[in-house]
């Protein structure tokens, strides 16, 4: 009997030495740009295996929330992988096919709607911190006057600036900070009217859920959440109308939110870029970003205190 088990475990540790020496050149995380016809949009892929021989996976197109993928399946260097319809009002699949050749993977995306667009992806950086932040000073990104810092992303703009509330009345164009920034704490208020949607993007490019979520129990698409991947340990938010807050800390990829004065997210580590990103840079520094998308939103006492 030990005999038997001892080749057993021998096999198994052949047929895992070969997966992994077959496969595992493509492991990790890819931050993806899809060259389509009126921009560069960003997207995310996540593979890791399961078991001894299936890839699987999650991937964050440039709208949306994280998906996950049932099976990736790999030929040589090949790869393709399809994943059904999460907005869209189309029954069919997304569908992504490329190789993978060093540290890249480029290839082509098929979307539900029939377009198809070339892609490149390189390794999503680790960001992991060689040591606890030292910050500055805080800056108050907005003056409570005009949008002097702030450059709306479109060309019908809609935020205004009233009684020191920076505010989007109805759904239009996203708004950013001009400057851009690496590691930071960030405190910001905001209100929106019953059934309103908004997000604060850290970096412009992870997504701090904001919508009207007052009495829903927590996940990851509800006030609190880091959009489609962490959701909050508590649901705290307060009725439609009512003025709520966010203290945010990001470190690298490590983050930290206080809601309403309760902490909902301890040092948890996001994956990668959420649904709206501006871009799938990582390692870049990037800007604040709000929502002005989804509905009516207001926002006001925006302060950042960067790290030095």
């Amino acid at each position: 009997m030990k005999n038997v088990k001892f080749v057993l475990l021998l096999a198994l540790s052949f047929v895992t030495s070969q997966f992994t020496f077959a496969n595992g050149k493509i492991e990790g995380r890819w931050d993806i740009s899809i060259y389509a016809s009126d921009r560069v949009r960003p997207s995310w892929l996540e593979i890791s295996h399961s078991g001894i021989k299936t890839l699987v996976g999650h991937f964050v197109h440039d709208g949306g929330s994280a998906r996950p993928i049932s099976e990736i399946f790999v030929e040589g260097n090949k790869f393709h992988f399809s994943i059904p319809p999460q907005w869209e009002n189309i029954n069919k699949p997304l569908v992504m096919e490329g190789v993978f050749e060093g540290d890249s993977l480029k290839g082509t995306i098929l979307y539900p709607i029939g377009e198809k667009w070339e892609f490149v992806a390189k390794r999503a950086p680790d960001l992991i911190p060689a040591k606890e932040p030292v910050w500055g000073a805080p800056i108050k990104l907005f003056n409570g006057k005009d949008l002097t810092g702030w450059e709306p992303m479109g060309k019908n703009n809609q935020w205004t600036v009233e009684k020191g509330v920076l505010k989007s009345p109805k759904s239009g164009v996203n708004i950013r900070t001009t400057k851009t920034f690496t590691d930071f704490k960030l405190h910001i208020e905001f209100r929106y009217p019953e059934e309103s949607n908004s997000g604060v993007y850290l970096r412009g490019r992870y997504e701090v859920q904001v919508n009207d979520a007052k009495g829903h129990e927590p996940n990851v698409g509800e006030l609190g959440a880091i959009y489609g991947f962490i959701k909050p340990l508590y649901q705290v938010a307060k009725a439609p109308g009512e003025w709520q807050s966010y203290d945010i800390t990001i470190v690298g990829r490590i983050v930290t939110v206080v809601a309403n004065g309760k902490t909902v997210i301890y040092k948890q580590e996001i994956p990668g870029i959420t649904g709206g990103a501006i871009d799938s840079n990582e390692g870049l520094p990037g800007p604040i970003m709000m929502q002005g998308d989804h509905g009516p939103i207001e926002y006001r006492n925006i302060v950042i205190t960067p790290a030095k």
